[in-house]
């Protein structure tokens, strides 16, 4: 398995990279969707001086845009999907992380139902044009402290396979996963849909091996299922970023490599 790392690409500059085998940014800090053509090739511009490949972004759609509820604007919604997608494929971009609570919570009194269908839809249409540009969408499950619909991946298997596209397909994050008691035999439930991977501690979010959390039962089961694509340290608490992330690297290739 490859390891990787969510981060701001500025955050990056200078510091030691070595033992991650790529990045993963958000769709804004590098696709730049509501921004014009200079300011993509300027971001473009900055991740190459890392010299690490951007196979992978996440925080897809801004909370701004509403992916559910009443006052989803899908014209304004696939119009931002498809700059992302066709930059993505110019990018080196594989893989577009599909989390993104702020846009699809369900609006209190909005029908959870209705809400689900609304997603489908969605990823009805999105599934041809991420297809097109050679990208898949990773649905991500999220535990139920930041979202309100999807928070499982048997949730999410059922959303992407009624969006019915081969460019759809489903993240496994092991900090979600462990915070809301979602064991690993999910993995190995689902793996004929698994692209991805993210994972940190649950105890304040910190990076795998900088916290108490044991997530090798959850890589054996990507081993189990012959998962050799990326795992990325989506943590969100540092306390000495440049200090603490070689340390955070080698614990999450320990765990990997000993699961």
């Amino acid at each position: 398995m490859k390891i990787g790392l969510c981060a701001g690409l500025e955050k990056l500059s200078g510091l030691p990279l070595e033992g991650l085998d790529y990045l993963e940014p958000t769709v804004g800090d590098l696709l730049c969707p509501q921004k014009d053509e200079q300011a993509f090739t300027q971001r473009l511009q900055v991740a190459r001086t890392l010299h690490l490949p951007t196979p992978a972004v996440n925080v897809f759609i801004p909370g701004e845009l509403r992916t559910t509820g009443p006052a989803v604007e899908s014209g304004a919604v696939d119009r931002f999907v498809d700059t992302a997608f066709r930059r993505a494929a110019r990018a080196g971009v594989r893989i577009v992380v599909f989390g993104s609570a702020g846009s699809r919570k369900v609006p209190e009194g909005f029908d959870p139902a209705a809400a689900f269908e609304q997603l489908v839809g969605h990823l009805k249409r999105w599934g041809p044009m991420a297809g097109a540009c050679g990208v898949t969408v990773a649905v991500e499950a999220l535990q139920k402290r930041e979202c309100n619909i999807i928070n499982s991946l048997t949730e999410g298997a059922e959303l992407v396979r009624r969006a019915g596209h081969p460019a759809v397909r489903m993240l496994a994050d092991t900090y979600h996963m462990a915070s809301d008691g979602e064991g690993p035999e999910s993995i190995r439930q689902f793996a004929d849909l698994l692209v991805h991977a993210h994972c940190a501690d649950p105890a304040g979010r910190v990076p795998l091996g900088l916290g108490p959390a044991d997530h090798r039962p959850y890589f054996r089961a990507l081993k189990d299922i012959g998962y050799d694509g990326g795992v990325s340290i989506e943590a969100h608490r540092w306390s000495d970023f440049a200090a603490q992330l070689p340390a955070a690297v080698a614990a999450l290739r320990e765990q990997i490599d000993s699961a």
